[in-house]
């Protein structure tokens, strides 16, 4: 019994280690695109006119 409760909690913390890299990972990817985004904005604003 000890070691199925043992391989479960270790499969979980696994899965909590994958869940938390993704999380990072998108969480930077949207940071640049959002940074690039913005940029390209403050650089096409010089384009309009009132």
């Amino acid at each position: 019994m000890n070691e199925k409760t043992f391989h479960a909690l270790s499969r979980i913390g696994s899965a909590g280690i994958v869940v938390g890299i993704i999380s990072l990972v998108v969480g930077i990817s949207l940071g640049i695109v959002s940074i690039v985004s913005g940029a390209c904005a403050l650089k096409l604003k010089k384009n309009i006119m009132f």
